[in-house]
């Protein structure tokens, strides 16, 4: 009696996981020791998911704690690498649990690049395999029963998980197994078998009735809602519904049964006998319909007794009146039973394998983080460097201090010649050529590789599209176009980037051919440096005089600020601090993170002292320029002023000039080329996510191509098939039809039950063979003693005119009903002769009726296929 119903497992084919996960690895972490450690729990991660998936599995607890480690790795890791079609993109392939496939094709199956699809197919698996192992226990110790009482309550919670996040985790429609009316019912049935069990652990501890009988009436109430659910969809096995409707009724017949013994203890003997009338009624429907799925003859046999021993004492002592049903209290319901909610990690053994890598919204909010405090840093240097560029400026324009050096006129000031040994040191003029020749080669390897990889998502678009053109609606995947949005996107933004790039590439060497003359003559030794400088004699010495001394202090000041810019700036490119504890924290206090509050909170307090400490600079710097600028004014008085002084000053001035621009030009090139550098290794990476997407499309379109054409192939056709003439041809004496059309066979259809062709008409027997229709079966209508003779075919012998249509016995001809008899197939009849044909449909089995012609007829010249039979639609 105890049929428990068990769910198959989903098939899945082999995913290869450690290849596109070390991939991304890689491309996100920098270090090579995290690098190493992450990838071998990927390997690890890969070799758990074939120990799961990739073998059939035991019913036993060893196999479930295989596939729970496994679905609790998946939740462990969602949140840590980015699984979709156009970053991690891993196609995950299941079978449908319940379709077993055709003659032509496969059973159906899915191909998702999600994880959560993943996740949803192995908690099915974990669900089935628990009713499994739970239909397997021996249920005639306690042991047994609280073992599959706990599996059915953990498959029940499964299942309905399933039903609560399917749609989300999908974004699609799943095939039938995983849908949500189905698990549904899943669900709903392990709580009814676990409730069966409650309801056999409480028989066998012998508790009281009233008890038994309100937790076998609440089983049978799960039964009848999942049978109720399940009734008119085709989702399920077969011999599901029936073991469904049995339980239902068994369920509720123990119910009664157990009712009536209290109803007897209280004396109620009326009510116990209505009871045991109606439980006996549930059994019998039970032994009628469903006979071959569950045996109840014991459940019967005990029913019954009860029965018919309550009936004699009431007859013989009690005299009790018999209740309708109707009016029968209704018994109570107890449920001991609940789905056991899914809650991560559900094996005991759980050790998260990427236990050290941080979860993927970290990791977005430490870039996030970073770019922050790039920004800022970025944004300091940046007006730091202004400032120092600005400083240089005006002590180039006021010709400072080769200007308080240069008192005798005839030789190269101290400065400039600093200045000469610092660009030769560095490679003058040379070192900016090669910089520049440089620089157009890095920018075409940077647009070849990006012009590339849009190339490929271009040319895989192109072939999506005429795919789609082509099948039409068939063709259900992600359109190129849609799901390239982000990667586009990413291409035109370094597409943008390379354009500024030109620019600025543009501009530095402009820059450069107006100051290369300039820099040229600082390269030269020093007796041509002085030979190019004019030579002026001041009128006056000016050593030692006192404005030249407050200008040589301010220009000392000066030159302090700049070295503690200097020392700034490496500073602020030094300090670094690890904000992923403080996100774990905020995500696992919060479960979100508020990454801009954090932030802000964080860069302010690392960073406000540094950021004061420029603002200072500044100040500081914008007074030691006013008070320069005040003495140089005293200074130019007092200076003699003449033409050659003047021309000597403008060169002095112009090499300063050439000086600082040389050594922005120098820092702006090999900033450049670090950039291009740099940038090709995004691009790469970006050029690999393309070719990464590309490659998983095409292997998913070739999947879905396979599918298709088996689809097509399985697809039925109906071929129109000339009928033979004596079909078409009509009876004698009856007008013939304008244009009669041939009716075709009817279509064979998979998965229903085949129905008997309709009933023909009565033969019409012709006057040759009248005398043999006194043969015929008294209960079958006779033919009309005067028929037409025929008119057209009157000359031709009786033996050989074929009659208008088929002539078959009376439905049914089946072995046991009445009026059958034994009847032998016509001569020269091979059923085997239409396989060579390779028709559509199965011929029907001709049969000989007793007092009628043999049929079928002789083959017909110029026909080429065996007679069938032909009954009148």
């Amino acid at each position: 009696m105890t049929n428990f119903i068990s769910v198959q497992l989903k098939k899945a084919t082999e995913v290869d996981l450690a290849k596109p996960l070390c991939k991304f690895i890689q491309q996100s972490y920098p270090g090579a020791e995290a690098q190493a450690e992450h990838c071998r729990a990927a390997e690890e991660l890969s070799r758990l998911r074939k120990s799961a998936l990739g073998r059939p599995l035991d019913k036993h607890e060893s196999a479930l704690e295989t596939l729970l480690r496994y679905y609790d790795q998946l939740c462990s890791i969602e949140p840590k690498f980015p699984f979709s079609e156009n970053q991690v993109c891993v196609t995950f392939t299941w079978k449908d649990a319940f379709d077993k496939g055709s003659l032509f094709g496969g059973s159906a199956k899915l191909a998702l690049a999600s994880l959560g699809y993943e996740k949803t197919c192995v908690l099915f698996n974990c669900g089935a395999l628990a009713s499994q192992i739970a239909a397997e226990q021996n249920l005639d110790n306690d042991e047994g029963l609280k073992a599959a009482a706990k599996h059915y309550q953990f498959a029940s919670g499964a299942f309905q998980h399933i039903k609560d996040t399917v749609l989300s985790a999908l974004n699609r429609e799943p095939t039938v197994d995983i849908s949500p009316d189905t698990v549904g019912t899943l669900s709903l049935i392990m709580l009814a078998q676990a409730q069966e069990v409650f309801f056999l652990k409480a028989t066998r501890d012998k508790m009281k009735d009233g008890i038994i009988a309100k937790l076998a009436n609440q089983a049978a109430d799960y039964y009848g809602d999942a049978y109720k659910q399940c009734q008119y969809k085709d989702t399920l096995p077969k011999e599901v519904f029936p073991v469904l409707a049995a339980k239902h009724c068994i369920m509720q017949a123990n119910a009664e049964y157990h009712q009536s013994i209290l109803a007897k203890q209280q004396k109620k003997f009326g009510e116990e006998i209505g009871r045991l009338q109606h439980a006996a009624d549930l059994v019998k429907t039970v032994a009628s319909r469903y006979d071959e799925y569950i045996n109840v003859k014991d459940l019967a046999d005990k029913i019954n007794r009860a029965l018919a021993a309550a009936k004699k004492d009431n007859d013989f002592i009690y005299h009790d009146r018999v209740p309708d049903l109707k009016d029968l209290e209704s018994i109570g319901k107890a449920s001991l039973v609940k789905s056991t909610p899914v809650v991560v990690p559900l094996s005991q053994k759980f050790t998260d394998l990427f236990e050290k890598m941080v979860p993927l919204q970290v990791q977005q909010s430490v870039s996030v983080y970073n770019q922050r405090k790039a920004d800022l840093v970025n944004r300091s240097i940046a007006q730091m460097r202004e400032a120092t560029n600005l400083a240089n400026g005006v002590l180039a324009s006021l010709n400072l201090p080769a200007a308080i050096e240069d008192v005798s006129g005839d030789t190269v000031p101290q400065s400039i010649l600093n200045k000469s040994k610092s660009v030769i040191e560095q490679g003058g003029i040379q070192t900016v050529d090669q910089l520049i020749k440089d620089l157009p080669e890095l920018l075409q390897r940077n647009k070849e590789i990006l012009d590339e990889s849009l190339r490929l998502l271009d040319e895989e678009e192109a072939t999506d599209n005429d795919l789609r053109t082509k099948f039409k609606e068939r063709w259900q995947r992600t359109p190129s176009n849609e799901l390239y949005k982000p990667l586009r996107a990413e291409g035109a933004n370094y597409h943008n980037i390379l354009n500024k790039a030109m620019q600025a590439d543009g501009q530095v060497k402009e820059r450069y051919q107006t100051h290369r003359d300039t820099i040229a003559l600082l390269c030269k030794p020093e007796a041509e440096l002085n030979a190019a400088i004019p030579s002026a004699n001041p009128a006056k010495t000016l050593q030692g005089n006192e404005v030249v001394n407050v200008l040589r202090t301010l220009l000392a000041s000066l030159d302090e600020v700049k070295k503690e810019r200097e020392q700034l700036e490496n500073d602020l490119k030094s300090v670094n601090f690890d904000m992923t504890s403080k996100f774990l924290t905020a995500l696992a206090q919060d479960g979100a993170i508020n990454e801009e509050a954090i932030s802000v909170t964080e860069l302010d307090r690392i960073y406000g002292s540094y950021t004061q400490k420029v603002q200072e600079s500044l100040k500081k710097q914008e007074e030691l320029l006013k008070n320069i600028q005040n003495a140089h004014q005293d200074f130019s008085k007092m200076k003699q002023s003449n033409n050659e002084s003047n021309l000597r000053e403008e060169v002095l001035k112009n090499l300063a000039v050439a000086n600082d621009n040389f050594v922005e030009l120098v820092a702006n090139l090999k900033e450049g080329t670090k950039f291009y550098n740099e940038l090709t290794e995004i691009l790469l990476k970006f050029q690999n996510k393309c070719s990464d997407i590309i490659f998983a499309r095409k292997t998913e379109r070739d999947e879905l191509l396979k599918d298709l054409q088996q689809s097509i192939a399985r697809e039925p056709s109906a071929p129109s098939i000339p009928l033979p003439t004596y079909q078409t041809t009509p009876a004698a004496g009856s007008k013939p039809a304008a244009s009669p059309a041939p009716t075709p066979a009817p279509r064979t259809m998979v998965g229903t039950k085949p129905q008997p062709p309709a009933r023909p008409p009565p033969p019409v027997i012709s006057a040759a063979s009248s005398s043999s229709s006194a043969l015929a079966p008294s209960g079958t209508a006779a033919a009309p003693a005067a028929a037409p003779a025929p008119t057209a075919a009157a000359s031709a012998p009786a033996a050989s005119t074929a009659p208008s249509q088929a002539q078959g016995p009376p439905y049914p001809t089946y072995p046991g009903y009445p009026g059958y008899c034994q009847m032998p197939m016509p001569m020269g009849y091979n059923p085997y002769m239409y396989g060579q044909y390779n028709l559509p449909y199965a011929p029907s089995p001709v049969y000989q009726t007793p007092g009628q012609p043999p049929y079928p007829p002789p083959q017909q010249p110029g026909y080429p296929f065996p007679q069938q039979p032909y009954y009148q639609q």
